[in-house]
């Protein structure tokens, strides 16, 4: 992906939502976040994908998280805007707002509910892209969104004009290995699952749509230098520390345990939308001898 930033390798953070309690965005604590991502190293942070919680705001919420960030980040790292829908008319909506607003790019998931062929799919995206110019990261993540993009259909989608990479979340390196190998060489292939990252990025990847950078960006970082610069040693010893969290944030759904672990490094009040419900009891204890042995709190 290219911006006014050069190309776009690292760690891009699949930022939280903050909320208040009473469910409302918690505008202040998401400034907050930005300004410490960036303190830290995060290269690119993505806003209103899975992470945070896209399902259950609404779009006039949707549409002024992009803004917030767009203008807190001021241009310090680009911000990747989640412009994914089941509508194709509504992806191109909000893109055209995150467009407006001045995100570097957007992120579009495989629609999901509907279950789209792969000639659908196909159709989708080239839509998308050829309606909006601003730089389209495919999203295939089928534990999500049920259909499952195709090898092929990626290949044909990474001849469009202006669909720049892919966030490969299945976690099998194989097919990761593949597009890299076939995919043309300005096409960017970024994990989007934690536990695999590091060895997507060892095989040639450009970087991680990363939950776990959400309470570790420093480490999630120097994971992604490290891995990207071919320093095996460097990035398995991140790795193996990192390795329990990965786990353990995805002990229940995400993002519930992310937004418990946010709020209990102090970043966010933790609160999430029906139908998510607070991480339980044992599952807190869990995260917490987690965090506790990698340092975070």
């Amino acid at each position: 992906m290219k911006s006014s930033h050069g190309p776009l390798r690292g760690s891009i953070v699949a930022l939280v939502t903050p909320m208040l309690a009473d469910g409302a965005v918690d505008y202040p604590a998401l400034r907050k976040l930005i300004d410490w991502h960036i303190a830290e190293g995060t290269d690119c942070i993505g806003v209103v994908g899975t992470t945070g919680e896209s399902p259950t705001v609404s779009v006039e919420e949707h549409c002024e998280i992009i803004r917030v960030s767009v203008e807190q980040a001021a241009g310090r790292v680009p911000i990747m805007a989640g412009c994914g829908a089941n509508s194709t008319r509504e992806a191109i909506n909000l893109a055209q707002f995150a467009k407006k607003v001045g995100a570097d790019s957007q992120l579009q998931v495989v629609p999901y509910y509907n279950k789209p062929t792969q000639e659908g799919q196909y159709q989708h995206f080239k839509a998308i892209a050829e309606a909006v110019d601003l730089p389209v990261i495919l999203y295939n993540v089928p534990g999500r969104s049920v259909a499952d993009m195709a090898h092929d259909t990626v290949l044909r989608l990474a001849e469009v004009p202006g669909i720049v990479g892919i966030k490969e979340a299945t976690g099998n390196i194989e097919r990761a290995q593949w597009l890299i190998k076939e995919a043309p060489k300005d096409f960017a292939i970024y994990s989007g699952d934690d536990p695999t990252a590091v060895a997507l990025m060892l095989c040639g990847g450009h970087g991680n749509v990363s939950v776990t950078a959400n309470v570790a960006p420093r480490l999630m970082h120097e994971l992604c230098v490290a891995a990207m610069a071919g320093d095996v040693q460097r990035a398995m010893e991140i790795q193996f520390k990192l390795l329990p969290l990965h786990k353990a944030l995805f002990v229940e759904s995400n993002p519930i345990p992310v937004k418990w672990a946010v709020a209990r490094m102090g970043h966010s009040q933790g609160a999430l939308r029906l139908p998510l419900t607070t991480l339980t009891e044992p599952s807190q204890q869990m995260l917490e001898r987690v965090m506790q042995a990698t340092g975070l709190v």
